[in-house]
């Protein structure tokens, strides 16, 4: 009778185990512990939720009226401006056959965007300036539609953008001049695509399954309605595939700021 209750209890021991070690396989597959595990993105609890599809930030927070972004510039994609060693380098495959690569290469910054939680139009228009004009999704600046200083268009410089539609510059900071396509192909022609400096969101060139035009658009680039990520309605800018792509003559509201 004894040997018969210690094998039950050896028994119900082992299989106690096994349940054990089968409860904690299913719980690391569990999506929280996915989403835990894998995101690198930290974002403060009261900042609003938009914020979040800013996936390639390493940090997000409020500072009094600004949400603060933090990111390293750097592209999640492809491109043959990172050096040939490296994991994410990929020759030129686009469509341009008058691509010409710049002598630049990419390179990691700590880019703070100051932007206003609650923007508002601005009083007075504010031009754009060179360098970041505001932030991608994934991390990467937009730049405005000029080439350099006496609103140099792009007609020269757009061919040297890489087959995601970017390119660094002399400091090695990558950027978008014109539509992100690695970023309309991952969410879609219609999808948040990031904000500018003044705070209000960029979307892709499509509204609703339709194309924008500059007929659709103000001086500014952008106009006011609903949005699925803005239900009670925003101004927003789109990008268009004409200049000038993001932004038209300035920012709408008034812009925070960028340091690197």
């Amino acid at each position: 009778m004894m040997k018969l209750i210690k094998l039950l209890y050896c028994i119900g021991f082992i299989n106690f185990i096994f349940l054990l070690s089968c409860s904690k396989d299913e719980s690391s597959d569990s999506p929280d512990a996915l989403t835990e595990s894998s995101g690198t993105l930290n974002i403060a609890p009261d900042v609003p939720s938009v914020y979040s599809k800013i996936y390639n930030a390493s940090d997000i927070y409020l500072k009094g009226s600004n949400v603060i972004i933090q990111v390293n510039g750097v592209p999640d994609h492809k491109s043959p401006y990172y050096s040939s060693n490296d994991e994410k380098y990929e020759a030129y495959n686009g469509s341009n056959d008058n691509f010409n690569l710049n002598p630049n290469r990419i390179s990691s910054f700590d880019f703070t965007f100051s932007i206003p939680l609650n923007p508002s139009p601005a009083s007075k228009s504010n031009p754009t300036q060179l360098g970041s004009i505001g932030v991608a999704i994934n991390g990467v600046s937009f730049y405005n539609q000029y080439a350099g200083p006496n609103n140099k268009p792009l007609t020269d410089e757009i061919n040297s953008f890489d087959q995601f539609n970017g390119h660094p510059q002399q400091q090695g900071v990558y950027h978008y001049h014109i539509e992100p396509t690695y970023l309309t192909s991952k969410e879609g022609k219609n999808a948040l695509m990031g904000f500018l400096l003044d705070g209000y969101p960029v979307y892709g060139p499509l509204e609703n399954g339709l194309q924008v035009t500059h007929s659709d658009l103000d001086e500014f680039h952008g106009h006011s309605h609903e949005t699925e990520d803005f239900p009670n309605e925003t101004y927003h800018y789109h990008i268009t595939d004409q200049d000038p792509y993001i932004n038209g003559s300035g920012y709408y509201g008034t812009p925070g700021t960028v340091t690197q």
